[in-house]
């Protein structure tokens, strides 16, 4: 059966070599796999890929060659919290009585029903139309339907139906020091690289040292500057809400960036750019940075890059006071202009699986809003955003 592996893998064009098969064979003879098929496969993966390119190409050939073999045989023991499994209050209906509840008209008509209703409610309601409570049907609230309402103080969408969502959300700074999952990143984003010789004369210059020693006849040491990569980067990472699902792509991207760019700023934002960023989030109300003081402070040679899912509601990006956690008094499209018209390079980076792009409305608005320089977080989508950025 493992030889038939081992020719499988080579079929599949893997460059898989005999030293590396061998290493498994000897790896499972230390029973390092512990009998488990699972434990095989990631042991097998480890010893015999050398390229994240090629994961998938070894994951399709490790399941046609032990199709049937059980890899989770062992019993999950582990009991889902009860919390887990109930919502307190929630408000579930029918597509029938769905279909009856009807929507206040426009963003205009809600926040302005919604500052009434602030200004006249006294206590809390359950189960209502017209407060703001749970478990009802009226636009303001948490666990209830509405078809566009503004959800206060749930744990999470249910039906991705709100048209504003009002919470105070914490988030946290993403690390620079984790360990990369994909080395490709890397190999991607090193095409964005524009060679000079700065600063200060360190670094041997070998051809010139032999000729002055030729010529002088005793040993002339010539120094120059070292050969660095001057691109500057500046990178605008989307946090928290649904970005909570990409932070392990983010970090990794992150990471690599850290390591490649000798010159780079980056900032944080939640959803759409609006008046202010941040750098670090414990710290996001108390020193926050003024978005115009940003855009004045990089030149337009800056290479710009904004990672985020782009998935939010549309009036977070056109109507002022659209914003989630604040009442912006520009739309973030209008910062988003701003932004493209100052820096003639700029690229979006989507962690979405592109497939899925035109289901969200969002999306399509910010891919607009880029001049359709968006691409997946992918290995190709960095490739072709790198190149964007180089022209």
């Amino acid at each position: 059966m493992f030889v038939s592996f081992f020719h499988e893998l080579k079929a599949a064009r893997l460059p898989v070599t005999l030293r590396e098969y061998l290493t498994l064979m000897r790896a499972l003879e230390a029973d390092l796999a512990e009998k488990r098929v699972e434990d095989f496969y990631f042991l097998a993966r480890a010893s015999l890929v050398k390229d994240e390119r090629n994961l998938d190409k070894f994951d399709r050939v490790f399941g046609h060659v032990f199709k049937g073999l059980d890899l989770m045989a062992e019993t999950l023991e582990t009991e889902i919290p009860e919390e887990w499994l109930k919502a307190v209050g929630a408000r579930f209906l029918t597509e029938e009585e769905k279909a009856e509840i009807e929507a206040l008209g426009g963003w205009d008509k809600i926040m302005e029903e919604l500052k009434k209703r602030l200004e006249e409610q006294k206590g809390r309601h359950q189960g209502g139309s017209k407060w703001i409570g749970t478990g009802g049907t009226s636009p303001y609230g948490a666990y209830g339907y509405n078809p566009a309402g503004i959800r206060i103080g749930q744990d999470g969408n249910r039906n991705n139906r709100a048209i504003k969502v009002w919470d105070k959300r914490e988030f946290r700074d993403l690390d620079d020091s984790i360990e990369l999952g994909t080395r490709n990143i890397k190999i991607a984003l090193r095409r964005l690289r524009r060679f000079a010789r700065q600063g200060a004369a360190e670094e041997l210059d070998l051809d010139s040292t032999i000729q002055r020693t030729a010529h002088k006849g005793y040993l002339d040491l010539k120094f120059r500057p070292e050969r660095r990569n001057t691109v500057k980067v500046l990178m605008f990472f989307d946090i928290g809400g649904s970005m909570d699902w990409h932070v392990k792509a983010a970090e990794e991207l992150f990471s690599a960036a850290r390591s490649e760019f000798k010159h780079m700023e980056h900032y944080y934002f939640h959803n759409c750019l609006y008046e202010f960023v941040w750098r670090e989030n414990a710290r996001r109300w108390s020193e926050r940075l003024d978005t115009w003081d940003i855009l004045h402070t990089y030149p337009s040679d800056y290479k710009v890059l904004f990672v985020g899912d782009a998935s939010m509601s549309p009036y977070e990006i056109t109507v002022p006071g659209g914003s989630v956690e604040h009442m912006n008094e520009e739309p973030g499209s209008l910062w988003m202009s701003r932004l493209t018209q100052i820096y003639e390079s700029v690229v979006w980076l989507n962690p979405v699986q592109q497939k899925y792009w035109d289901m969200t409305p969002s999306i399509t608005m910010m891919r607009q809003l880029v001049e359709d320089r968006m691409f997946p977080l992918t290995l190709e989508g960095l490739d072709g955003a790198m190149k964007e950025l180089m022209r």
